[in-house]
Order: structure tokens, then sequence, then C-alpha cells
């Protein structure tokens, strides 16, 4: 996953900030630093919050990889609930 933040529209409200601290920091008032290719453990966090920045100046791109490991996440959720179901 890669991340790009429009430094030109970051208004400063330090939401990734709060939801994301391993990732984005601000430094100062209205500086913010970030890393651009965060560690895989990092996605929830990530994606909270670039949902949550109000002016939209996050971008994620989401590699290959990335996509794969989310399917293989949700087979293996959806596997461990389809033997779950009892019988009527």
């Amino acid at each position: 996953m890669r991340l790009v933040v429009d430094l030109n529209r970051c208004q400063g409200y330090a939401q990734c900030a709060f939801l994301a601290p391993d990732v984005f920091a601000m430094h100062g008032d209205e500086s913010l630093l970030y890393d651009p290719e965060p560690a895989a453990e990092q996605r929830e966090s990530v994606l909270r919050a670039v949902a949550a920045c109000p002016v939209g100046a996050i971008l994620l791109e989401l590699t290959d990889e990335d996509v794969a490991d989310s399917v293989s996440q949700e087979a293996a959720v959806a596997g461990a609930g389809a033997g779950s179901g009892g019988s009527r």
C-alpha cells in the first residue's frame, strides 16, 4: 500500500495522526509527516485515517499484494463461518 498526501489540500485537522499515529504525525501546527509505504499491519488504521480526512487529502494506492491479502483474509473468515451453521 502506498500513501500520497496532497499537502496543499491538507488543512492540519490531524484526524489521520489521531487514527494512525504510527503512520501520520503532525510536526508543529500545520506540517504533516507520514510514512508513504506503511506496513501491512497498519492497513486498518490507515483505511480509517483516509476515510476520516475531512478534506480528502490522503490518497491510498493498493498494490496487487494488498488486494490478494484482502481476498485471502475474507476467504478465511468466510470459511471459518461456513462450518458453524446447524441443521434444522
